[in-house]
């Protein structure tokens, strides 16, 4: 499937099937996080722990308490998206090809 897909032309991504090892997840939350719309989702988030960003005084230093990244996307079968096809997309395509379906767009 990704010997199909040329360098710089647009993707759909779809996930099928959700991956049981952490490491394919990891891959699949990467990649879905470059469609734009992901994208643009995940720096409104970042405003929004910026926002809630503390420090506390811990032996009279500085400590900063930060909120947890919450992602919008878990890398589970039905999300997906349109990236453009680089080179480590493919190659990230390549290793998790049995957990996606990718057409072009």
């Amino acid at each position: 499937m990704p010997g199909k897909i040329t360098l710089g032309h647009l993707v759909n991504v779809k996930v099928i099937k959700t991956p049981r090892n952490l490491a394919a997840a990891k891959t699949l939350v990467r990649l879905l996080s470059k469609d734009p719309t992901i994208a643009a989702e995940n720096k409104r988030l970042t405003k929004v722990r910026m926002k809630n960003f503390r420090t506390i005084s811990r032996g009279g230093r500085p400590y900063p308490i930060r909120p947890v990244k919450q992602r919008p996307v878990k890398g589970q079968a039905g999300e997906s998206g349109t990236i453009r096809a680089t080179v480590d997309v493919l190659s990230d395509l390549s290793s998790v090809s049995r957990f996606v379906e990718v057409s072009k767009a």
